[in-house]
């Protein structure tokens, strides 16, 4: 097997190695590096926990740990259930307890958990129910301890507790999966986590598996390139670089080569990619993925007031030196490059604004921020203000009450807040700075970028402050050489102050063109304008009719905003001095104000076309009579509810004046008399008018005003008392789910186990009743009807309420008797049917030691019985076999004993001795066959066949033979029909006596 080079192992953050030798960490080098998988659920979350690991192989080499919601009033099951689903061996969390691969560990009740050097370490409680997210607080420590070692997944769950700690561990390289929603039982939690659009993997909990160990198996094929990058893998990240250029406009060639490496190798060990000739291509088949990549590239840590410990010395140190000095309507500046989705400019704001309130500076000075980022997504989010409410971990109650409003699970940025900071999207590289800044806060930005950019980006950071501004930097961020250019307010946050400077006066500070590669600036210098578009004939013809033969218009809201304007309407409308504000009350010339007021609150109220004649506009110093007319619009539609008014010229001049010896006197004193007296009668209707409305609106606002103060208190108490009552609520109902989940599982293993117990009782074949202290009957088994007539309604009823078929009276008090005493009894009884068993009583004694009934069981031995007196009835006859074959064999004469068919069954020993022949050679043989035709004699053979089957015996028939082994016998013999055995029938006993010698001695 090819050993591996410990150098090229992944895990090992060998920028950290060099830059503090001192910090190593022996526990994670002296042995194999391995994944830890840290994976949060919440509601339904145990279901999702069974299916994934029933999937997941127990020698995969990973360490998993589990964080959940879970009740601290209640002692978990989860190790039990869990352990179900998988070989690997998984315990339930102790202070300190060492990770091991192959293990899955489980977070306690009550406690939050943390990691150090691959060590586990429990800290209690010290927040209420619905502000916990033990999860994120986790996958934080994770990610800080294991680096790109560290993969999170979020599966069933309410909630958004796990978000941030996804992003956490994402940016530090490592791998994010979550659960399908579609497969979730809640989907909160995986729908938070996908919403932020950094998630590797979504699939269903049984797939995440396969995908979690393609990824790991891949990664540590993909060879290492350490500190340096090669020059071939150089050339590679530049082909790359030029493609997100080409997709995106942004230039990745100025960051550090080996930060953007390590970005590109996830996204290669995602697609199980070896080599990165093969990523390029894929880069130029799939253009989704360069997006992927870029945003890859731009992930980063982002949430409220990162390093509590630097805000608190920019609030008590930089922030009082910035403000020393301000006078009345003072502009406070402030510019945050690289803001992401806006936590950090959000956090700069409020405490802004809490040190404004303090030094009561609040309506003296004017704040603008400026947030910017290269991602358009990212500002998107930022400006929406709209925050999981997971938030809560990295901001005070006070902070959240007071700058947040709660919305479900969501925080939203309060008004006057949002509307201190303007996000726009912006490069440093390529856009100009934001200049004459109070103060600069740039976090984490630098340390991504090569030591040539930063050198030429420290003191375009110069240019852009005035003297004395703040510089905020990272806490792994320095200013390197440039200690002419700042001065150090606080050197373990990296804060600092804006110095005069010789360079900087000099004109020495590089502009951001002049930070772009060459190739970027080579394709800037090549930029072509577009040619004009020669506008479409038709559209030509109709700009000219509107333009000649149509009267001004303009289309306004019920609020009087223009939302388009047709024709030329500059001789009724005019902007207003001030800021602008495109609304026809503040544009409308003099003569037309209060006339279009009450046309359009007419046209309103009264869904009507209101026309106006004769009304006198002043344009250019001459007297010009209108016809105004206000039409709504009540087509369904885009316009609908919007109103169309027009304007007519009807005269181009009123009646000039004709001075008359010094006077002006009118061409006609009668007209002018009329129109001063129609005009005057207007006025004072329009007056009337005016006064009765005001005064009608009046006093029902002062009404409502009240009713809505009043209610706005209350509602308002309420809304804070339901607020924490639905986090209480929320956080109490995802633990009582996980509680309800494992009693379910609980009740699944009773109900098998009690299944499993009811099949055990019934296959043992033994009558089994069980009573409790009562005598009432609480289960038994069918074997138990045969014994007590017994149905399943009949549990509950006494034992003495039913009949027996046991001849024995004593059971009841022998039950009573072992519950009082607990001495187990036992009794051979009889049933009425003469079936024998025996009984037994037992206490019924609980898992706690308590005395709870008794339990009789009924054991039939009836065929035992039977068994041991037939037994018993064997082993008399064997004996009587055993005297009378030693009887027979202590006979002299030979015995032979033949079945119906002359064959021999058995032979004394004297037989076998005189005619010399084996037990093998006679048992089973014929008579007329022994010795090879021995005892072929017809006078024999005719004996059997004839004579004695006429009589039951025969007696002293003699008969010589020679037998070729012993020679010439006369021999005496004697039969006798014998009983058998059942199979055997009747048999023959055939009595040999020897008398050659006898007749030899008379002779």
């Amino acid at each position: 097997m090819k050993k591996v080079n410990p150098k090229n192992i992944p895990n090992i953050n060998k920028k950290d190695t060099l830059q503090k030798p001192a910090q190593k960490k022996p526990e994670r080098t002296s042995r194999k590096p391995f994944y830890i998988v840290a994976m949060g659920g919440s509601a339904g979350g145990l279901e999702a926990f069974e299916q994934f690991f029933s999937v997941m192989p127990p020698d995969s080499g990973l360490a998993f740990v589990i964080i959940t919601h879970l009740d601290p009033d209640h002692k978990g099951i989860m190790p039990e259930i869990i352990q179900r689903s998988t070989k690997m061996k998984v315990c339930q969390v102790t202070d300190g307890m060492k990770v091991r691969p192959n293990s899955v560990y489980i977070i306690p009740p009550k406690k939050d958990m943390s990691i150090l050097h691959g060590t586990l370490h429990l800290l209690d409680q010290t927040v209420p129910r619905g502000v916990r997210m033990p999860i994120d607080f986790f996958f934080r420590h994770l990610s800080d301890d294991q680096q790109e070692r560290g993969i999170g997944i979020i599966l069933s769950g309410m909630g958004t507790d796990g978000t941030l700690g996804i992003r956490a561990i994402k940016e530090k390289l490592g791998l994010a999966m979550v659960q399908d929603p579609k497969t979730a039982k809640y989907d909160g939690m995986p729908l938070s986590a996908i919403a932020c659009g950094i998630v590797d993997y979504i699939a269903p909990a049984e797939e995440l598996p396969v995908k979690l160990l393609r990824y790991v198996k891949h990664t540590l094929k993909i060879p290492q390139t350490g500190l340096t990058v090669p020059g071939k893998t150089l050339s590679a990240i530049q082909k790359i670089c030029i493609l997100i250029r080409a997709k995106t406009g942004h230039d990745f060639s100025l960051y550090k080569k080996n930060t953007i490496y390590r970005r590109i190798e996830r996204r290669m060990s995602v697609h199980q990619i070896s080599s990165i000739a093969h990523y390029i291509r894929y880069l130029q088949e799939n253009p989704g993925e360069i997006e992927l990549l870029f945003k890859e590239f731009l992930i980063g840590v982002t949430n409220f007031f990162r390093d509590p410990g630097a805000f608190e010395v920019l609030i008590q140190k930089a922030i009082p030196q910035m403000l020393k000095g301000m006078h009345k309507d003072s502009v406070i500046r402030i510019w945050i490059p690289g803001c992401s989705t806006g936590e950090e400019a959000y956090s700069i704001a409020i405490i802004l604004r809490e040190h404004i309130e303090k030094t009561r500076l609040k309506n003296e000075l004017k704040l603008q921020i400026f947030a910017t980022d290269i991602d358009k997504d990212a500002i998107d989010k930022a400006r929406y203000g709209v925050y999981p409410a997971n938030i809560a971990v990295d901001l005070s109650p006070e902070r959240l009450q007071k700058f947040f409003i709660k919305e479900d699970s969501i925080y939203r940025i309060r008004k006057e807040i949002r509307e201190m900071i303007v996000f726009a999207p912006q490069s440093i590289m390529m856009d100009p700075p934001f200049t004459k800044l109070d103060m600069l806060c740039c976090r984490n930005l630098l340390i991504y970028l090569n030591a040539e950019v930063q050198k030429k980006i420290l003191p375009l950071f110069h240019y852009a402050l005035k003297p004395g501004g703040i510089l905020f930097l990272g806490p792994s961020e320095t200013i390197g050489s440039f200690n002419d250019l700042f001065a150090p307010i606080d050197n373990k946050w990296k804060i600092f102050r804006r110095k005069e400077s010789s360079t900087a006066r000099a004109g020495m500070v590089d502009l951001p063109s002049s930070l772009l590669s060459p190739d970027v600036r080579r394709l800037m210098d090549m930029g072509k304008t577009l040619p004009d578009i020669e506008p479409d004939l038709p559209d030509m013809v109709q700009q000219a009719l509107i333009e000649s033969y149509t009267p001004p218009a303009v289309l306004i809201n019920e609020n009087g905003d223009i939302l388009y304007i047709s024709g030329r309407t500059g001789n009724y409308l005019e902007p207003s001095a001030g800021k602008a504000a495109m609304n026809i009350y503040a544009m409308a010339r003099e003569g037309l104000r209060y006339e279009v007021g009450t046309a359009l609150h007419k046209a309103v109220t009264q869904k009507t076309t209101v026309m106006m004649t004769g009304l006198k506009v002043m344009i250019n110093g001459a007297c010009h009579v209108i016809n105004l007319t206000v039409k709504p619009v009540a087509k369904p539609g885009a316009m609908y509810g919007t109103l169309l008014v027009v304007f007519e010229d009807v005269t181009a001049h009123c009646e000039k004046t004709v001075p008359v010896k010094g006077k002006v006197k009118p061409a006609s004193a009668h007209g002018r008399y009329k129109e001063v007296e129609d005009e005057l009668k207007r006025t004072r209707e329009q007056l009337q008018a005016s006064i009765e409305e005001a005064n009608s609106s009046q006093e029902e606002i002062k009404s409502t005003n009240e009713e809505l103060q009043s209610t706005n208190e209350e509602l308002q108490s309420t809304n804070e008392e339901l607020t924490t009552s639905k986090e209480e609520l929320q956080s109490l109902n995802e633990e009582l789910i996980t509680v309800n989940a494992e009693l379910q599982n609980k009740v699944d293993e009773l109900t098998q186990t009690n299944n499993d117990m009811k099949n055990l009782l019934n296959s043992t074949d033994i009558a089994t009743i069980f009573v409790d202290n009562d005598l009432n009957v609480k289960r038994f088994t069918t074997q138990a009807t045969k014994i007590i007539a017994l149905r399943q309604s009949d549990i509950g009823r006494p034992l003495t309420d039913l009949v027996t078929n046991l001849e024995y009276a004593g059971m009841v008090e022998d039950i009573k008797d072992v519950i009082h005493t607990l001495i187990p009894r036992e009794n051979q009884v009889e049933t009425k049917d003469g079936r024998q068993c025996i009984m037994r009583i037992m206490p019924y004694r609980t898992l706690d030691h308590v005395i709870d009934g008794a339990v009789i069981t009924f054991n039939d031995i009836t065929n035992i019985k039977l068994m041991e007196d037939y037994k018993r009835e064997n082993i008399a006859i064997k004996e009587a076999l055993i005297y009378t074959e030693d009887i027979i064999n202590t006979v002299r004469e030979p015995l032979i004993v033949l079945n119906s068919e002359f064959c021999v069954v058995s032979a004394s020993r004297a037989f076998y001795t005189t005619f010399q022949v084996s037990q093998e050679e006679t048992e089973g043989k014929s008579l007329f066959g022994l010795g090879n035709h021995e005892w072929d004699m017809p006078s024999l053979r005719q004996l059997l066949e004839k004579i004695l089957p006429k009589g039951n015996e025969f007696n002293d028939f003699v008969v010589e033979h020679e037998f070729p082994n012993i020679g010439y016998r006369k021999m005496l013999l004697n039969a006798r029909r014998i009983s058998g055995e059942k199979n055997e029938g009747q048999l023959i006993l055939l009595a040999i006596e020897d008398i050659t010698k006898a007749v030899s001695s008379k002779q």
